[in-house]
């Protein structure tokens, strides 16, 4: 099962695409999509959209993990990461494969066992179970590939993996 996970952002959107199942996980890509700060709003979200479809299409992933929106102290910043994230949603469910959601607890729980681990936890575990020579960046980056991570687990736990 190939699965694109998503970090939702507006100014950058880190996406990370990997292959299961988890315990024959393999990293196909990762990177971020940066929208031009000089460019007004709405064309940042034009813009983003543009980009999900592009991952879509040069990766064919079989199903979408994104992470929810958490509360932000900015009620501007968070705003604009929601309607962000709204654009990747709508994207997203056109595509018309399963997209799933997880809370960032799930995913620190998912990959550390502990719902308060901190952001070098996190992506250490990243590191280790994709194999890699170092902590992916961005670090939206390496947020989305431990939510595809997360997804793979799921999918293990619940016996939902297609072979």
């Amino acid at each position: 099962m190939k699965v694109l996970g998503l970090d939702p952002g507006y100014g950058t959107l880190g996406y990370g695409v990997i292959e299961g199942p988890i315990d024959k996980c393999k990293l196909l890509a990762y990177g971020a999509i940066i929208t031009p700060k000089t460019e007004r709003f709405p064309e940042r979200l034009r813009f983003i959209g543009q980009k999900i479809i592009e991952l879509y299409r040069d990766f064919g992933p079989d199903e979408i993990a994104l992470e929810e929106l958490f509360f932000q102290k900015n009620a501007k910043t968070a705003i604009m990461v929601a309607e962000a994230r709204g654009v990747i949603l709508y994207e997203c469910e056109s595509f018309g494969i399963p997209l799933f959601e997880y809370t960032p607890l799930q995913i620190k729980q998912s990959l550390t066992g502990y719902g308060r681990a901190d952001k070098k936890q996190i992506q250490e575990m990243v590191k280790l179970l994709l194999k890699m020579d170092k902590i992916p960046k961005p670090d939206d980056a390496a947020d989305a590939l431990a939510v595809a991570i997360t997804h793979l687990q799921t999918n293990k736990i619940l016996g939902n993996f297609k072979i």
